[in-house]
């Protein structure tokens, strides 16, 4: 069965929905998993165990957002050379990104082990839960040349309309992620060991899964001289995703700041953060799948020339957007109490103050969540265009803005003030890519209407 998506003729809005589907219920099932590991490490080994995830978080964030950066500014090129049915090229883009996620995945693995506890101590780190953050980074961090081989593979995926097989891919390392958590956790007892090497093996298997299914695309059957190093289509991969991992690194960077500043809160905060955090994917879900629909769809669109398309995109893309973030906002409000308790196991008096952090939290971002669901729209439509320094100088005003707010309104206003970080660096990121967007989009409409 053909699982390429030529996104040049048909319904826009039909064309971004049905492709963004199958990947919202991918990212259901990796933000599952995620949460898997978290609720099983949280009820199983307790509150601890849980804030030492939570060290963690921004740390994974930084280091494989480099390779998923770099992934992604790779799919711009190919969904391009795809819709302008450049076979030749379409191949030759996806041999070199090949070879340059594996140069990339071997440095970051070797550069982590060197990082871990420097940067652990660096974010001031409680004692009481260094040794289990420490140990769970270096398993998981271990696995990161599987985890940027997914991520090319998928990329590739998703820039020719393949949205299905990450769907698949991502039932299956769900499947194997949950059976090895109860494993290896509850059965073994390795704790925060456990849920990583969980996580790492579940990675391996979706990988697996898009061998296959690359294997059985016509356009992508190889000849050894695809395989040939070639320099000026490999510039051109980095030109593309070095600005998209930079952006990646900025705001991790903020996000390492915000974490270094919740650390200071103590034990019980860091608990109630991380539990928000772990359900930051579930909200963003939909975001994302967006976003990688939005890219493709732009991407092959600008490839064959057809500039009207994009702008009747983009608006189909605004509209499901913000109708999805208030759906996910509404459910939050009513259900997040419930969900944040599945992952918390101590006494009632902590468990109840770690509560009331997690929920806290979880609406002041639920309550702004349409702006994050738009800077994706709006970045992922410039990124399709092939414009990686704009999102990147977007990721500069989201690191500004929330470095500045963590360090600042938490003197002002007490320790509540951190919960406004998070979303007054969404909406300084938004408010700047949409304008580029629709500057970007203007121009591209002139040059349709002089050359017509």
């Amino acid at each position: 069965m053909k699982r390429v998506q030529d996104m040049t003729s048909g319904s826009p809005a039909k064309l971004i929905f049905f492709f963004a589907l199958p990947l919202m219920l991918g990212n259901v099932f990796q933000q599952m998993y995620t949460m898997v590991d978290t609720i099983i490490v949280g009820q199983v080994v307790g509150v601890e165990a849980l804030a030492a995830l939570g060290v963690c978080e921004w740390i994974i964030w930084l280091i494989q957002g480099v390779s998923s950066g770099f992934s992604q500014g790779f799919s711009i090129l190919i969904s391009q050379r795809f819709g302008a049915e450049d076979n030749d090229g379409l191949r030759k883009s996806v041999t070199m990104s090949a070879l340059l996620g594996g140069i990339i995945g071997v440095s970051m693995t070797i550069i982590s082990f060197f990082s871990i506890n420097p940067i652990l101590r660096l974010l001031n780190t409680p004692e009481n839960i260094m040794s289990q953050a420490s140990r769970y980074l270096y398993i998981l961090l271990g696995g990161l040349l599987i985890y940027t081989a997914y991520n090319v593979m998928a990329a590739v995926l998703r820039a020719m309309g393949d949205g299905r097989t990450p769907l698949y891919a991502m039932i299956a390392a769900s499947l194997v992620n949950i059976s090895l958590d109860l494993l290896f956790v509850v059965g073994f007892g390795w704790g925060v060991a456990g849920a990583a090497a969980a996580t790492v093996i579940a990675q391996f298997t979706a990988g697996l899964c898009c061998i296959a299914a690359l294997r059985r695309i016509p356009q992508l059957q190889m000849d050894p001289s695809d395989w040939r190093p070639e320099t000026k289509v490999m510039g051109k991969l980095l030109s593309l995703g070095f600005p998209i991992c930079f952006q990646n690194i900025i705001i991790s960077i903020g996000g390492l700041v915000v974490q270094t500043v919740v650390n200071g809160f103590g034990m019980i905060f860091v608990a109630g953060f991380t539990a928000t955090n772990k359900l930051y994917g579930i909200l963003e879900v939909a975001a994302t799948s967006f976003g990688f629909s939005m890219a493709t769809y732009t991407g092959q669109n600008l490839g064959a020339g057809q500039y009207r398309r994009i702008k009747q995109g983009g608006k189909s893309a605004v509209i499901m957007a913000i109708g999805t973030a208030l759906v996910i906002s509404g459910a939050m409000v009513v259900f997040g109490k419930n969900i944040l308790m599945l992952f918390i196991s101590a006494e009632p008096e902590v468990a109840a103050q770690v509560l009331d952090v997690a929920f806290t939290y979880l609406m002041f971002m639920s309550s702004m969540l349409f702006v994050l669901y738009l800077l994706y729209v709006y970045r992922s439509g410039l990124q399709g265009m092939g414009d990686t320094i704009i999102p990147l100088v977007s990721g500069i005003a989201e690191l500004v803005m929330r470095i500045g707010a963590a360090l600042l309104l938490p003197r002002l206003i007490g320790q509540g003030g951190i919960y406004f970080a998070e979303i007054l660096a969404w909406l300084a990121a938004e408010l700047l890519l949409m304008g580029f967007f629709y500057y970007r989009l203007h121009k591209l409409l002139k040059r349709d209407v002089a050359g017509a």
